[in-house]
C-alpha cells in the first residue's frame, strides 16, 4: 500500500520545475497574455480613429445634414446617409423578429428536449452548416428562391412587383442569422441546474411548466444574448443582402420596396468613387455603421446585466 510519503514523492516528481521555483514564470506569462486584449482593444480604436479622421471632412462640410438627409446622388454632390441608415435598422430588426420563433424553438429543442442522441448531433450539425455557407452562396439562394416567393407575395398585397425588397433581404438575413441564436441558446438552456427542475418536477410541475417557470426565466440573459449576436450579424451582413434588396438609394416607406443599407451601399459604390467627396462620404457610411453597432452591443450588455441579476429567483 502507497505510504503518504511516496504518493508525495511523486507528486514531486511530477511537479513541473517552474512551479516548483514559486511560480517564478506566471508573472512574464501574465504579462504576455495581457498584450493580447491590449492589442485588441488598440485595434479597435485605431479602426475608429482611421474613420473618423478620414470622415472629418464630410461631417464638417455637411453636419447634421449628412445624417437626416434623404438625397444621395453622387452626381449633383448630395449625400444624406438616412436612407441607408433606415434601411440597415429595418431589414435587421425585421430580420431578427422572423428568425425569432424558428431560432427559440431550435433552442429549447436541442436544449430541453433533444440533449444528446443520433437526431440532436443531426440537428448541430445542420445548424452549424448553416452557420458555415458563405454569405454569397446565400445571395444566389435568395435571388433564385426567395425573390420569386416574395413577388408572389406583393402581387397577394396589392404592391409593386419588384422581386427584390426589403422584405427579400429581411427573410434572406433571417435564415442567416437563426442558426447563431439557435446555438447559444440552446447550449445555455443546457446550463440550467439540473436541481432547479428536479425540485419543480417534485413540487408536481410538468415538463412545460418547468420550462416556462424555470429554465426560460433562469437563462433568459443569454438567451438574449444569441439573440443580439443575430442582431448584430444582420447589421454588417454585405453581400446577400446587396444581391436582393434591390440597392435603390432612396428612403424606404415599405417593406415591399427596394432600398439599400450602410453596408451595400458602400459595397457597390466604393470601386466606383472618383470625387473626393463622394469617397469620404462612404468611409463616413463605414463610420456610422461601426457606431451604431457600437452602441447597440453597449445597450445590449447594458440589458443582459441587468436581466443576469434577476436569474435564479
Amino acid at each position: 500500500m502507497q505510504t503518504v510519503e511516496t504518493a508525495r514523492a511523486d507528486d514531486d516528481a511530477l511537479t513541473p520545475p517552474a512551479l516548483k521555483e514559486g511560480h517564478s514564470d506566471w508573472p512574464s506569462f501574465k504579462k504576455f497574455l495581457g498584450l493580447f486584449p491590449l492589442s485588441t482593444s488598440m485595434l479597435v480604436v485605431g479602426m475608429a480613429l482611421t474613420l473618423l479622421v478620414q470622415s472629418y471632412v464630410v461631417f464638417r462640410e455637411l453636419g447634421h445634414l449628412f445624417l437626416v438627409g434623404t438625397e444621395w446622388d453622387p452626381v449633383y454632390g448630395s449625400y444624406g446617409a438616412l436612407p441607408f441608415l433606415a434601411g440597415t435598422l429595418l431589414t435587421s430588426v425585421l430580420a431578427l423578429l422572423l428568425s425569432l420563433p424558428l431560432s427559440m424553438a431550435m433552442a429549447i429543442l436541442l436544449g430541453e428536449y433533444l440533449r444528446s442522441g443520433l437526431f440532436s448531433s443531426f440537428l448541430q450539425g445542420v445548424l452549424e452548416l448553416l452557420a458555415g455557407i458563405p454569405s454569397i452562396v446565400y445571395g444566389f439562394w435568395g435571388l433564385m428562391v426567395l425573390v420569386p416567393f416574395v413577388r408572389v407575395l406583393q402581387e397577394t398585397v396589392g404592391a409593386p412587383t419588384f422581386g427584390v425588397s426589403v422584405m427579400a433581404a429581411s427573410l434572406l438575413l433571417a435564415v442567416m442569422v437563426t442558426p447563431y441564436a439557435a446555438s447559444v441558446g440552446a447550449e445555455v438552456l443546457r446550463l440550467v441546474p439540473q436541481d432547479l427542475k428536479e425540485a419543480a418536477y417534485a413540487l408536481g410541475a410538468t415538463r412545460l411548466e418547468v420550462l416556462l417557470g424555470v429554465s426560460l426565466p433562469y437563462a433568459r440573459s443569454g438567451l438574449f444574448a444569441g439573440m443580439m449576436l443575430s442582431f448584430g450579424r444582420a447589421l454588417g451582413e454585405t453581400m446577400a443582402v446587396t444581391m436582393v434588396i434591390g440597392n435603390a438609394n432612396r428612403l424606404p416607406t415599405s417593406v415591399w420596396e427596394p432600398a439599400s443599407t450602410m453596408a451595400s451601399v458602400i459595397a457597390n459604390e466604393f470601386a466606383e468613387a472618383v470625387e473626393e467627396m463622394h469617397l469620404l462620404s462612404l468611409v463616413a457610411l463605414g463610420f456610422l455603421l461601426m457606431v451604431v453597432t457600437v452602441a447597440i452591443s453597449l445597450a445590449s450588455k447594458w440589458i443582459i446585466q441587468h436581466l443576469a441579476g434577476g436569474e435564479g429567483r
